[in-house]
């Protein structure tokens, strides 16, 4: 009996041995075919271009390619959404845009932001900014905030959706200022953008896409809700820069499924940091007039861990507003 359990036991600490072995072979080879990266919003936009040049720069830096596939919808989560069946070994990853720490408090999602994603880094911030059309009367923020601070409810202002980061910023500005605006939800910023130009509504706060009608003249940008004055917004104002206080961030990240292996998420890692740091990289995000904001996996995990506990507090002043 006792000759019997030893063998056994030798055999189950041979077999252990073996698989911890396997395992970190596959992990010091790593990645040894194409990996996936998840893009959630359709082909042809902006995110989805940066998440293109992205995972070009990551692939020459991993000598593997990486394929894109875009997985549009539930405002961004479908990401999220997947990794929680995604095997944890580094070929099937997704970009984390910062709506996925919002939505678990406005439906219930398939994820659980904390519990089942890894995060590997962040790369990317949004700007958002507040514009009006040029013959506007309103020219500067300082006019916007005394119109409705003296006029409430007749400054509106269209966004792409109710909860989103757009939002965010003008409900923010508006309590800072004890002022009153209407809020306005598309589906889309271009949706939001096109009513601006058609006259159909006063005001809008979009992401980086109002650039090129800010190019053309057809929009006048009053201020963004970035920390400091982005390049692709230098000659407006920051809100805070303003005297106003409010900051609405929105990074962008890349993140994988729970369980992923340490080294895989350091390789992973460093093939970010390498791609962000690259001349051709740099390029494209100017071209986009997006700013390029690392965080390494480490200080991205204890981002978006304050993210989350921050966005339950958001959605319930957004959810007292129209």
């Amino acid at each position: 009996m006792l000759k019997t359990a030893g063998k056994k036991f030798i055999w189950a600490s041979l077999f252990a041995m073996t698989a911890m072995g396997t395992q970190a072979v596959a992990q010091d080879t790593y990645p040894t075919k194409a990996i996936t990266l998840i893009v959630p919003y359709g082909a042809g936009g902006t995110t989805d271009l940066i998440g293109r040049a992205l995972a070009e720069g990551m692939g020459q830096h991993l000598n593997q390619s990486i394929v894109v596939e875009n997985k549009p919808g539930a405002a961004g989560s479908m990401g999220a959404n997947d990794m929680v069946n995604a095997k944890p070994d580094g070929y099937r990853i997704t970009l984390a845009p910062a709506g996925i720490f919002r939505q678990p408090y406005l439906q219930a999602t398939r994820y659980d932001p904390i519990k089942d994603l890894r995060y590997i880094a962040a790369f990317a911030n949004y700007d958002f900014a507040i514009a009006v059309a040029p013959d506007s009367p309103i020219q500067t923020i300082q006019d916007y905030v005394k119109f409705i601070q003296e006029n409430p409810d007749k400054m509106d202002f269209g966004t792409p959706g109710r909860f989103t980061g757009n939002q965010v910023v003008l409900v923010e500005l508006a309590k800072a200022v004890n002022g009153k605006a209407v809020h306005v939800p598309f589906k889309s910023d271009s949706e939001s953008i096109s009513s601006l130009l058609g006259g159909q509504i006063q005001s809008v706060v979009s992401t980086n896409i109002i650039l090129p009608f800010i190019e053309s003249g057809k929009v006048r940008v009053l201020a963004t809700a970035a920390a400091e004055r982005p390049a692709a917004f230098s000659q407006v104002p920051t809100l805070k820069e303003a005297g106003y206080g409010v900051v609405v961030p929105s990074p962008l990240g890349v993140a994988g499924p729970k369980g992923l292996p340490d080294e895989i998420v350091a390789k992973l890692d460093e093939a970010v940091k390498a791609t962000v740091e690259s001349d051709k990289f740099k390029k494209a995000m100017l071209d986009y007039g997006v700013q390029i904001k690392y965080f390494n996996h480490k200080d991205y995990q204890d981002l978006a861990e304050k993210t989350f506990l921050e966005e339950k507090s958001v959605v319930e002043r957004l959810g007292n507003e129209q």
